[in-house]
């Protein structure tokens, strides 16, 4: 199915304070040059904040892990889990359309949905409240037909008690999730066949439906302060002490260097570095477009502080760069940050370091 973005989209994005902080803990648990690998929950995490997930929200989330645009927007569009268009303000209805639930009666869910909520799918009711749109096998296929409704699964529907539900979420009520035939879970319709000794004692509901009443966030959206911040999994060195754990450099035998001083100009070479940032402090080198938090961090490692250091680099320099950036290589060329860093290393701005300094970025 083609997946494009919602043609009206907001001005800008930014995550929420609890929000940033929550996103900066889950980067930190990826290992150095593979903080790309956190896009899935910031995107799920935006989509959570705003409703549905924007392109401003993507390219911000790709501005924050140095990914290219284009990279972020085939995770986006790949997983339908991620909504490209506005949903409704209170639900958005998931009905699942494939065999088991088709043949057991999803078309008359939907049937439901386009009486009570809208004709079309992606459409929003007439009171803002509800959206609905028809998907692939939930895994749920024991209990067909089921919805999705928020985060939780409402199984062994029928249309009248698909109607009880939607109209009790339209009264602020929160339904309780899982088999709604007064099945246990997907046991046999007649009852267990097996197992029997673990009817007695059992709880009040199945573990996910128990779970879902206990949170009550079905269709609560997550603001950022509900679970604590995991510590993240690793403790990056201070750059000092990975400066001194590396060996002091060996001058090269007479021949070796009078070899390399013969080397062809694009040879790549590593530009000069800094031991630390000048008397002003360092540049956020986060206004240059390409370069996030983590990437920043490692230039810092690597005696880079300042636009004029990228601004001055030569074709050699920007070689050794795009080859020695673990993770992140050839991003230098890609993205042009020397060009950018002459802009900035003069006192002037670019489009990108303009939302950066406004804090729509990061």
């Amino acid at each position: 199915m083609l997946r494009r973005l919602h043609p009206t989209q907001p001005a800008s994005f930014a995550f929420t304070p609890a929000n940033a902080k929550w996103a900066q803990a889950q980067i930190a648990k990826y290992p150095e040059g593979r903080q790309a690998s956190a896009i899935i929950p910031l995107l799920w995490r935006a989509q959570e904040q705003e409703g549905w997930l924007t392109k401003p929200a993507i390219e911000g989330i790709a501005d924050m892990l140095g990914l290219a645009y284009i990279r972020a927007l085939e995770v986006a569009t790949f997983y339908f889990m991620f909504q490209l268009q506005p949903v409704g303000a209170l639900a958005h209805i998931q009905v699942c359309g494939t065999t088991t639930c088709m043949i057991c009666g999803a078309e008359d869910l939907i049937g439901v949905c386009k009486d009570l909520i809208a004709e079309q799918a992606h459409e929003i009711s007439a009171d803002g409240n509800f959206s609905w749109e028809e998907v692939e096998c939930l895994g749920a296929c024991a209990n067909a037909p089921m919805a999705q409704i928020g985060k939780d699964f409402y199984e062994d529907l029928t249309a009248d008690k698909f109607r009880e539900i939607l109209a009790a979420f339209g009264r602020g009520e929160i339904p309780t999730p899982g088999p709604q035939n007064g099945r246990y879970a997907a046991e046999p319709l007649s009852g267990l066949t097996s197992l029997k000794n673990y009817e007695s004692g059992r709880a009040q509901y199945n573990a996910s439906a128990g779970l879902a009443t206990a949170y009550g966030d079905t269709i609560k959206r997550i603001q950022g302060d509900e679970v604590p911040i995991l510590k993240p999994r690793r403790t990056p060195a201070p750059p000092a002490a990975k400066a001194a754990a590396k060996p002091a450099p060996v001058a090269p035998p007479a021949k070796t260097a009078a070899k390399n001083a013969s080397a062809p100009a694009d040879t790549p070479a590593q530009p000069k570095k800094l031991k630390a940032a000048k008397k002003g402090g360092a540049d956020d080198l986060k206004e240059i477009k390409g370069i996030g938090p983590a990437l920043e961090k490692l230039l810092n490692d690597l005696g880079i502080f300042h636009y004029d250091q990228i601004a001055g680099w030569s074709a050699a320099e920007i070689s050794w760069v795009d080859n020695n950036l673990q993770g992140f290589k050839g991003r230098v060329s890609r993205d042009g940050w020397t060009q950018q860093a002459k802009i900035l290393a003069t006192g002037g701005e670019t489009e990108f370091s303009k939302r950066v300094a406004k804090g729509k970025v990061y």
